[in-house]
């Protein structure tokens, strides 16, 4: 890839929309679920995978978890759901913990 090409993908990696939801994590061998919030749920399995990866996760329970079952082919990501582009800004913050408080009570989940 060249380099103005380079810089084109960057910029429109910068300038893309964010994407407010809600998200699952899921352990195939044993069931147990996480819920999470993020502003670019798009997105949000790339990190969280590297993180796990590493050991650097920081929330201890995944992370145990995944060390446990063996990785990446234990698990799954789900998006749950996703704010609407043009919920009001305002209250972005209390409806995402409104809604994962709902998606961790109907999938008996831990938070994160």
């Amino acid at each position: 890839m060249d380099r103005t090409a380079r810089r084109a993908a960057v910029a429109a990696y910068k300038d893309r929309k964010p994407a407010w939801g809600v998200f699952a994590v899921i352990c195939e061998a044993t069931g147990q679920a996480w819920v999470g919030t993020s502003r670019h749920v798009d997105t949000e399995q790339n990190g969280l995978w590297f993180a796990l990866r590493l050991g650097s996760c920081p929330y201890a329970g995944l992370q145990a978890a995944w060390t446990q079952h063996g990785g990446a082919e234990a698990f799954r990501f789900e998006e749950l759901e996703r704010l609407r582009e043009d919920y009001p800004e305002i209250g972005r913050p209390d409806e995402l913990k409104r809604r994962q408080a709902l998606w961790r009570a109907r999938l008996e989940a831990a938070a994160l």
